[in-house]
């Protein structure tokens, strides 16, 4: 059964660690990722793959959760902010929502909502 402890660990590494790192300690071997109503990417090893793809792009990351986080038996919503600094100096800032449907203490399906335009890059200000 999925309990809030789980979900504050959860919560607590994403906001501290790389993503890439996250996935291998929280999701199934078998989950899915999907963007808005893009076709999802599945399995944790592509899962992993995509996210370092997307890290090695970034100077640094900065993952905030906005609470509350809601959670229905092992169905979870929890709002994200994201700031990721480019290593071309460029500056992106999403905020999403994340979906979660948890098999146990693993995420087996995440699908997150977010407005396109926000991955429009902004020249950093120092």
């Amino acid at each position: 059964m999925l309990t809030k402890e789980t979900i504050e660990n959860f919560i607590s590494s994403v906001e501290k660690e790389p993503h890439d790192k996250v996935i291998e300690k929280f999701y199934a071997d078998d989950a899915s990722i999907q963007e808005n109503q893009n076709k999802p990417r599945v399995g944790k090893e592509n899962l992993i793959k995509n996210e370092q793809g997307m890290l090695s792009k970034a100077s640094s990351v900065n993952s905030k959760c906005i609470r509350p986080f809601f959670q229905i038996e092992n169905k979870v919503i929890i709002k994200w902010k994201f700031r990721f600094e480019w290593k071309d100096n460029t500056v992106t800032e999403i905020e999403e929502l994340a979906y979660q449907e948890w098999e146990g203490n693993k995420i087996k399906r995440e699908q997150f909502f977010y407005d396109p335009k926000q991955f429009i890059p902004k020249k950093r200000i120092e």
